[in-house]
């Protein structure tokens, strides 16, 4: 019999781990290939994690709400065979073996940091708290220092949207350590609050403030956020950490385009068998201005600058439960009207029956959202990281208008939009900002009335 690790899977660039949040198979059950094993979430799309082989569960390495690393074994399959496979394949013993010594591992190198003995103390019981993940290599160097839960909360991230990696632990220690020789009277609590240092900075930090208490009388509802919520949640606080957000804004004319779509949806929907909506015209100006400004079209990786080369469109769709989910439209720029439009309807339609799958979340350059959809004229949203812009739809509206001529200027009723772009100011200026919303504009301006489909 050999033994096979099934692994998280990855789940695009910007997707380092998962939540589980259920098992839909128990020790001791056939499992055939591809079949569902359990099902996992993000901050962007609920999935099932398939099995790549057929065969019987025999461990679970991971509990339901435990967070897990991509490329993290979460189950061994015994399966038909003699040794372990080559690859992707171990020894349950084996397997147990470095899990049990990972901890231990950790903790020696921990120990070589520190300078100064301390006293045994008993392992502090720790989790990850609301709006933040600790990793089990974390988690053990917490109990094994005994460091409480309060502490490792207090602790400032260095990894990505403000993770607290190996080395942060390590630099904590160090300074606990540190602090506890020069002031004995003083608790690692204390030094926690007042002199925590992020590894990679080196500059002391205030405390994260406690939350005032919210009152509640019996006339109030207590409803608890989803899970999807909570990291849809932490995903835009750090966001707004993160980013510089800058905002332009800019009025377009869309008349051409309402009277045209207005003339040619119905033959279009009897050819194509699709509805043509606002959205994929929307999204082929966006995708050729991405062109005309790539340096719109990149993503922030620390103090590094990523210039993509592929225009990966990514589109905030409304769930039934109110959250928003943002698929995304792979090559944009290579699609006509046509492509858009079935891409659009296809994403927007597997969103609402919560059928998105990883990929299809995965690998954005630019966010589009359509804010007039609820009726909003205009919106500053929350730039979608890595990337560096996100660009508002607001809402069509019939209004009067000065319309010039060669005979002289008018009043006119014209269908008119604003188009709110927020983007990072760390790397994109005024200039580039304003233009590229701009050009946005013209290009919906410019519709040809003509334009066959």
């Amino acid at each position: 019999m050999a033994k096979f690790e099934l692994k998280l899977p990855k789940m695009g660039e910007s997707v380092a781990e998962a939540t589980l949040t259920s098992w839909l198979k128990e020790v001791g059950d056939a499992i055939e290939a591809d079949e569902a094993v359990l099902e996992i979430a993000t901050d962007k799309v609920d999935s099932e994690v398939p099995s790549e082989v057929d065969g019987v569960l025999v461990e679970k390495l991971f509990d339901v709400d435990d967070v897990v690393q991509v490329g993290q074994t979460i189950a061994i399959i015994e399966t038909e065979g003699g040794d372990t496979a080559d690859s992707g394949q171990a020894d349950n013993s084996d397997i147990a073996t470095t899990q049990e010594e990972e901890a231990p591992a950790a903790v020696k190198e921990v120990a070589q940091t520190v300078t100064t003995a301390k006293e045994t103390t008993t392992a502090a019981t720790v989790s990850s708290a609301e709006g933040r993940f600790y990793s089990p290599l974390v988690k053990n160097m917490a109990r094994a220092e005994g460091i409480s839960q309060q502490e490792l909360d207090g602790i400032q991230g260095s990894g990505k949207e403000g993770r607290v990696t190996k080395n942060d632990m390590l630099a904590y220690l160090e300074q606990r350590s540190s602090a506890a020789t020069a002031a004995p009277e003083q608790t690692a609590a204390q030094n926690t609050s007042s002199k925590t240092t992020a590894a990679t900075s080196g500059k002391s930090v205030a405390p994260k403030p406690a939350a005032a208490p919210v009152s509640v009388n019996g006339e109030d509802e207590v409803i608890e956020m989803t899970r999807m919520g909570k990291l849809i949640a932490h995903h835009m606080v750090a966001s707004v950490q993160t980013s510089a957000h800058v905002q332009s804004f800019i009025e377009a004319d869309v008349t051409n385009i309402w009277n045209w779509r207005k003339k040619v949806k119905t033959d279009f929907e009897r050819r194509e068998g699709e509805k043509l909506t606002f959205t994929p015209i929307f999204m082929e100006a966006v995708a050729k201005a991405l062109r005309d400004f790539p340096m719109m079209n990149i993503s922030m990786d620390g103090d590094r600058i990523i210039k993509r080369k592929q225009v990966n469109l990514g589109m905030a769709a409304a769930l039934p439960d109110g959250n928003l989910i943002v698929p995304v439209i792979k090559n944009a720029d290579q699609l006509n009207l046509v492509g858009m439009t079935k891409a659009v309807n296809d994403l927007a339609g597997r969103a609402r029956g919560g059928q998105l799958k990883p990929d299809d979340t995965a690998g954005g350059t630019y966010t589009v959202t359509n804010v007039g959809t609820f009726g909003s004229v205009m919106g500053t949203p929350i730039i979608n990281q890595p990337q560096v812009g996100i660009l508002a739809l607001g809402a069509i509206r019939k209004v009067p208008a000065v319309i010039e001529t060669p005979d002289g200027d008018f009043i006119g009723i014209r269908m008119k939009m604003f188009l709110s772009h927020s983007y990072d100011h760390r790397v994109v200026n005024g200039a580039l900002g304003g233009q590229f919303v701009k050009r946005v504009a013209e290009y919906l301006e410019a519709w040809d009335m003509d334009r066959a489909i």
